[in-house]
């Protein structure tokens, strides 16, 4: 059973995508979600990015018709990155990895 998330944001940059058919998709997801409100009661705003990865046909995808600004809706899957620094402490992150995804509203908001 997978742990899959739904998210849907603006792209920060254009999608990166190395050289080679199998080459992963990578871009990162942002958008602004409510904070609070400060002392004089206004409300407050933060802006959460999530990176994501797509593989084969998706990330080709993404990486060609994608734009900065442009909106995805991305269903995903966590892993577990277990890794060993350049320093040899060992690491642990997490990889979000599109499962599917959709194209928004081109442009930015």
């Amino acid at each position: 059973m997978s742990n899959l998330l739904h998210f849907d944001g603006r792209l920060a940059d254009a999608p990166q995508r190395g050289d080679g058919e199998n080459a992963p998709a990578k871009f990162r997801l942002i958008r602004n979600e409510h904070a609070g409100t400060d002392s004089a009661g206004n409300a407050k705003e933060r802006t959460v990015g999530i990176p994501f990865t797509a593989f084969g046909a998706k990330g080709r995808t993404i990486a060609q018709h994608a734009r900065k600004g442009d909106q995805l809706i991305v269903t995903a899957r966590v892993e577990n990155n277990r890794f060993t620094d350049g320093q040899g402490i060992e690491r642990f992150d997490y990889n979000f990895v599109v499962e599917d995804f959709d194209f928004g509203a081109p442009g930015e908001q």
